[in-house]
């Protein structure tokens, strides 16, 4: 190797290095697995798919009770700080085989470019591309192949969004995007699920604080740093009066240190004559993310099972 490629010009330790080379180090995360035709512990199948020439996505399907059977659609955002992580991990795919189990829904777990070699907004704007993929299912689009699956059993009335930690953000961004912009086939969002949800601010959270500095590394174009309004909402209070959907699940655990800000969160948007409903879990003695680093624990399976029955009921 050469001298730039030893040369260490960003570390977060444990999390990621980068190289003056430019050659990028993930010390965090799992490997990737392929799909599988069906789960042997669930029953859950799943393909990998193409979105566009840019994104990618592993689509699951639940174990069918016939063949006519219309489910709802779940597309979700994986975690990492918008810089780890992917829908291909062996994590990623264990928890989505469970939450695809529980809620009986259709999931597109959604392949975002990451930062810092596809720096932010890029992870935005996949992440919709994706929910506007979704939507083209709807309407005849000469040259768009249509996924089977969705054909078949998706039911477009249904639409959930979710994500964990960068992807609760990414639903919450996408959720006012939505708000002011059409969505192809005509889709609405049924409802949102934002899971410790990544969320910033300067009063909570100090510049040089570990979340901070990797906001501004996956976001460097970011003028107002953790202030922004994409990590920050309630900078613009007034806008979540207009995130697009009828339902919210916001879930948060009591050692997180992003706890506090989605208690928040839940409160601003009541506060902001928001129409709909939105609902909180607090999970006393878990951290970040928990269940996704372990689903067969009683508080993961709680969880995952509150967040099914958050989509079951929003379809009846």
């Amino acid at each position: 190797m050469d001298s730039g490629d030893n040369e260490v010009v960003v570390d977060f330790p444990q999390i990621i290095r980068v190289y003056k080379s430019g050659r990028v180090e993930r010390l965090f995360g799992s490997s990737t697995v392929p799909p599988s035709a069906e789960d042997p512990t669930t029953g859950v199948s799943s393909e990998d798919i193409d979105i566009s020439p840019e994104i990618k996505a592993r689509i699951y399907l639940p174990k069918l009770t016939n063949l006519h059977q219309k489910l709802p659609i779940l597309v979700y955002y994986h975690g990492g700080a918008f810089c780890l992580e992917s829908a291909f991990s062996f994590l990623d795919h264990r928890y989505m085989n469970c939450l695809v189990s529980e809620s009986n829904a259709i999931v597109i777990s959604v392949e975002y470019r990451l930062a810092p070699e596809y720096p932010l907004p890029i992870g935005y704007e996949d992440s919709w591309a994706a929910l506007q993929w979704v939507g083209s299912h709807v309407v005849n689009e000469p040259g768009f192949e249509k996924e089977p699956w969705l054909v078949n059993h998706a039911d477009f009335t249904k639409v959930f969004i979710g994500g964990d930690s960068a992807g609760g953000n990414i639903v919450y961004n996408i959720s006012l995007r939505a708000g002011t912009e059409n969505l192809n086939g005509g889709i609405k969002i049924l409802g949102c699920l934002l899971c410790f949800p990544y969320f910033l601010t300067s009063k909570d959270f100090e510049e040089d604080s570990i979340p901070s500095k990797l906001w501004m590394f996956v976001n460097p174009s970011a003028e107002n740093g953790i202030d922004d309004p994409r990590i920050n909402p309630f900078v613009e209070k007034d806008r979540l009066s207009l995130l697009s959907c009828s339902k919210i699940l916001v879930c948060v655990a009591e050692n997180d240190v992003l706890r506090n800000l989605g208690i928040q969160y839940v409160e601003a948007v009541k506060e902001s004559g928001w129409d709909g409903v939105i609902e909180l879990i607090d999970v006393e003695g878990e951290d970040h993310c928990f269940q996704f680093f372990d689903t067969e624990t009683e508080n993961a399976r709680n969880l995952i099972k509150g967040m099914a029955n958050f989509i079951k009921q929003s379809c009846i």
